[in-house]
């Protein structure tokens, strides 16, 4: 078998019959051999019985969500190519050709382009046109370096083999960029087909603020990057800059000194920034031990990190500032225990020390994360 053609559906009885019935006429126009799986994800009216009488082999799939429904519908499937597209009449199935010609002559994923071909008056929201959709498509490609114009198009093809080798976990809406996320990092071959979409017949199952924030957070997990160390950098060196400049005197600007409370807002950001980044490398070191990213970057920085040397770099971090303390002490001492006025050394110190502190324990965490266990 040539084409599976995958389509999650739940209460779709009014428009479930069309789509087959394209997908029939579009394997009898081009002599595909292929076959036609409807995942019901709990249907309550007679989506199940359309399929049926259609032709549509029906599979049960009682763990709600689309990424739930899709990945058993595909892992059933027999053909070597496989199409998914959603139940609701929104995808033109009579042109799946266009999405089963790439395949052949050798990629892997075709996402299909809504914005690159043509979106029907009522199709689709303005908000999620001009904001929602452009906002998700461009932090994955900023993210993960790709350059995608519809990331969350539900009407893609793709071999069996890339999907073994993408095997995709989630469960619900970020199946759709989890698939996109993992065939860039493998580096699978991925092109774009423009398509039209069309209004949805019945109600949407989509509820725009948690499905994006779904997306959002999966992208977010999967790209410590931007996640930890560019946030994270941004804060400590602004923090340390600043902190460093203080000591030696106040910053004249618009029209006022800065003095000491801007060099105690310096000492939370400094902290507060290497804490960050201390999260980056543990999230950086996790996704290498687990094969999710191998980048020349992420290789050097496992190469460089040792639990030694990282302690020891803590431990003279955290030395430095008990030098200053004691620096304080000795001022403090020699001026018989009266009026001390050490304000903006005891804030280098403080901040030395907890950066030194958290430097060690942040490297056990990602030693610990080294250690492979099995329960067998």
């Amino acid at each position: 078998m040539e084409v599976s053609v995958v389509m999650p559906c739940l209460n779709e009885e009014r428009t479930l019959g069309a789509c087959i019935e394209k997908i029939r006429e579009a394997f009898k126009k081009d002599r595909m051999d292929g076959e036609i799986i409807v995942v019901d994800n709990g249907s309550t009216d007679k989506s199940v019985e359309i399929a049926r009488s259609g032709g549509a082999r029906v599979i049960i799939e009682k763990t709600k969500g689309y990424g739930s429904a899709l990945r058993r519908g595909i892992e059933a499937a027999g053909g070597k190519y496989i199409i998914m597209g959603d139940a609701d009449n929104t995808y033109d199935f009579s042109e799946i050709s266009k999405f089963v010609q790439p395949l052949r002559e050798g990629y892997e994923l075709v996402m299909g382009s809504r914005f690159a071909g043509k979106i029907l008056h009522g199709a689709m929201s303005w908000s999620h046109r001009y904001i929602g959709n452009p906002l998700l498509s461009g932090m994955l490609n900023v993210f993960f370096r790709c350059r995608i114009s519809d990331a969350h198009c539900g009407l893609r093809s793709f071999t069996k083999d890339a999907f073994n080798m993408i095997a995709p976990h989630s469960m619900g809406m970020e199946f759709a960029s989890e698939m996109v996320i993992h065939a860039v990092k493998k580096k699978l071959k991925i092109c774009e087909v423009p398509i039209t979409y069309y209004p949805r017949e019945g109600e949407s199952k989509l509820n725009s603020f948690s499905d994006a924030w779904r997306h959002i957070r999966f992208m977010l997990l999967y790209s410590p990057n931007h996640l930890f160390f560019l946030p994270g950098l941004i804060l400590f060196l602004v923090g340390i800059i600043l902190l460093v400049r203080l000591m030696f005197g106040p910053i004249w600007l618009f029209g006022r000194n800065w003095d000491i409370h801007v060099m105690v807002l310096s000492s939370m950001v400094t902290i507060l920034g290497w804490q960050i980044l201390n999260l980056g490398l543990c999230g950086k070191m996790y996704s290498y031990y687990i094969g999710l990213d191998t980048t020349p970057f992420t290789e050097k920085l496992v190469s460089l990190f040792n639990l030694e040397r990282t302690v020891l770099f803590g431990a003279i971090t955290s030395l430095l500032g008990v030098i200053s303390t004691l620096y304080i002490f000795l001022i403090w001492s020699a001026a018989g225990f009266g009026k001390l006025s050490q304000v903006k050394t005891a804030l280098l110190s403080l901040t030395l020390i907890v950066m030194g502190m958290g430097t060690i324990f942040s490297a056990f965490l990602v030693s610990m994360l080294e250690i492979k266990y099995s329960r067998e």
